[in-house]
């Protein structure tokens, strides 16, 4: 093991490693067009990810009338689920440069997980769609635990998958509740600015922040620099 990284590496899923919000988007409007709303515009759905589809729908709901009722919910999370995963992936696509950095990152036997609020079997079906799947021997969805992010145990969850503590792991998310996550495990974390976070990532106090993928190596070891991994 290079001492250059850290022993493992967890990454959120949408807005950090995926820009998935065209599909998101496609398939909250689809659920509002059933309800005879209108639609939301992508910018603002960038903001209502990262809490899972049943937040994403009552985001999408208040925006346009009424808020969501639990029997609007019970409707419409099936509805959405059903059309996301028939267009998962028509216009998801990684962030530039992420591919080329999860590769350097395997080759320098860095452990690499997904620790994300998206449902598990949509997790896996994005992966495989995107052709990274076999980079991740763990791999935990929303819906994979009675927890999830910003509970820790989410994150220290997928970490013991890879067999590796928390001292010696690094977070990379965008949003509150992967940081708060991190911050709760304990753990180093980074920010992207590039993600889904209505609050300017900076504000949430990561360890370090990064603009793009092409600065992630650097960050990560500048931040275990000096520490024994």
């Amino acid at each position: 093991m290079t001492n250059d990284f850290p022993a493992a590496v967890i990454f959120d899923l949408d807005g950090t490693l995926v820009d998935s919000a065209f599909d998101l988007t496609g398939a909250l409007n689809f659920v509002l067009r059933s309800e005879n709303r209108p639609p939301v515009p992508l910018a603002a759905v960038r903001h209502m990810v990262g809490r899972g589809a049943r937040v994403l729908i009552e985001n999408g709901m208040a925006a346009t009338g009424a808020a969501a009722t639990e029997d609007d919910i019970a409707r419409l999370l099936p509805l959405f689920l059903d059309y996301y995963s028939d267009h998962v992936a028509d216009e998801s696509i990684l962030f530039p440069g992420a591919r080329a950095v999860l590769l350097e990152l395997a080759e320098a036997n860095v452990r690499l997980g997904i620790c994300t609020n998206k449902p598990i079997s949509l997790t896996h079906q994005l992966l495989r769609a995107l052709q990274i799947d076999d980079l991740f021997p763990a791999v935990l969805g929303g819906d994979s635990l009675p927890f999830r992010k910003p509970d820790p145990r989410h994150i220290l969850e997928t970490l013991r998958l890879l067999d590796i503590p928390a001292t010696k792991a690094v977070m990379v998310g965008d949003s509150i509740h992967d940081i708060e996550a991190a911050k709760k495990a304990p753990m180093l974390v980074i920010g992207v600015t590039f993600g889904y976070s209505e609050t300017p990532v900076a504000d949430l106090l990561p360890d370090a922040v990064i603009d793009a993928y092409a600065d992630l190596p650097a960050a990560l070891r500048l931040l275990t620099k000096d520490r024994v991994f």
